[in-house]
């Protein structure tokens, strides 16, 4: 059936009985994923699903990761559905997907299905356990000042509301160990802590840090463990269930490739009658994920293209893109980590980072060296100038490829040569 056909058989739902699943009969005419043995065809496979910008070379993936061509023409088709349908979608057909979609990022990320949530970013999130945490006047929570601003913005708006002190650590860009990080957050610890907040991966540097050890040093205190995967969630391989978490919060438009707007919630189940809604639901069940869910007017085609960005990265294959990603990621800055004045602000060890690097370059504030690379070498990054980190943050995708990899590394050598 071509796509007419489709729209114009669906048309006659008041005539025909509905779809029964309306997320599988949707026919597209998206690009087909082919069989690729050779790892170079490959990705030059992967990458001819992007349009690129011909006038620089994005080194930003981790603000958005922009949609492969499949995902793309898949979510076009979602839109044209819904609008299509309209409230005959939404009142039939948009909260029993939104479940069955729930299980699926359920499945992939190693959760039960009872406990995610499918929200619209990181924030949302988070937020949704911040400030509804029973928080009490005299409790303490701790964070680290690296962590992403948004986050830290309201533990302080939680302190100023409920008399919460909050207590900070900074997180060392090159650890001695995992055992270090760990005494960093314990030392911080006294009979009030109720909550650590946590980055999965810091988003500034792309420090990986040791999840599943620091949940359980946490736990052996009584202290809940709120996890910031923003960056994580199909960029490298783990499962919720072994990080041993309260809480967990990601965005599936970074490197999952997700339409924007959308994220997850992971609450374990035991935590859950202990939160308050961020918006108020109809579902009353105290250990019912849906209580923490509110599903309202929002874009629900963006939802049904989790599907789609599900179907893409299995094809790719999460371990080879996370190898491939690495190894984008060395190949900049395992060179770059001989010159003087370069320095890498990413640990070097392959358990420590994937993707994410940051490289600033002493003598030369992040914003000019932006702008230089920007303006001089036609690559974009972004600049960070903040708590112990200062460089830009490169993020390379799929679709970079190493003489681009090489290109940012020449440029880099030549900018810092020059200062």
């Amino acid at each position: 059936m071509d796509k007419r056909t489709f729209l114009k058989s669906a048309a006659g739902f008041a005539i025909v009985p509905f779809f029964s699943n309306p997320i599988e009969l949707i026919e597209s005419e998206a690009i087909k994923l082919r069989t690729i043995e050779d790892p170079d065809e490959f990705w030059k496979e992967v990458r001819s699903h992007y349009i690129l910008k011909e006038e620089y070379i994005n080194f930003e993936s981790g603000y958005y990761n922009i949609i492969p061509q499949p995902t793309l023409q898949h979510f076009k088709d979602h839109i044209d559905h819904v609008n299509l349908h309209g409230s005959y979608y939404m009142r039939t057909h948009r909260f029993k997907d939104n479940r069955e979609l729930a299980k699926k990022l359920a499945d992939f990320v190693g959760c039960s299905s009872e406990e995610l949530a499918i929200t619209r970013n990181t924030t949302e999130s988070l937020d949704t356990i911040i400030s509804g945490f029973p928080w009490k006047e005299g409790d303490e929570a701790i964070y680290a000042i690296q962590d992403y601003g948004a986050m830290r913005v309201m533990f302080d708006q939680i302190g100023k509301r409920y008399g919460v002190t909050i207590k900070t650590v900074s997180v060392p860009n090159h650890p001695e160990s995992d055992e270090q990080l760990v005494k960093l957050y314990e030392d911080q610890i006294t009979p009030n802590t109720r909550m650590i907040h946590l980055s999965h991966m810091i988003n500034i540097t792309g420090h990986i840090l040791p999840v599943q050890k620091i949940c359980d040093m946490a736990h052996s205190h009584g202290v809940d463990v709120l996890v910031d995967g923003a960056h994580c969630v199909g960029h490298f391989e783990f499962k919720l269930e072994d990080l041993h978490c309260d809480y967990y919060g990601s965005s599936l438009h970074k490197w999952l490739a997700t339409p924007l707007g959308l994220g997850l919630l992971y609450v374990n189940k035991e935590k859950m009658p202990k939160i308050w809604p961020l918006l108020g639901a109809h579902e009353k069940g105290l250990d019912n994920i849906k209580r923490l869910n509110h599903l309202g007017t929002v874009p629900v085609h963006t939802d049904l293209a989790i599907q789609d960005a599900l179907d893409y990265i299995n094809w790719i294959g999460l371990t080879k893109k996370e190898n491939r990603l690495r190894s984008l990621q060395q190949a900049l800055t395992k060179p770059l980590r001989n010159y003087p004045k370069i320095i890498i602000n990413t640990p070097i060890e392959d358990d420590r980072s994937c993707a994410i690097s940051n490289i600033g370059i002493r003598g030369m504030k992040p914003a000019d060296l932006a702008k230089k690379l920007l303006e001089e070498h036609r690559i974009f990054t972004v600049p960070i100038d903040e708590n112990n980190v200062q460089g830009c943050r490169i993020t390379p995708n799929v679709f970079t490829t190493f003489k681009e990899i090489e290109q940012l590394k020449k440029a880099l050598v030549a900018i810092s040569e020059s200062v």
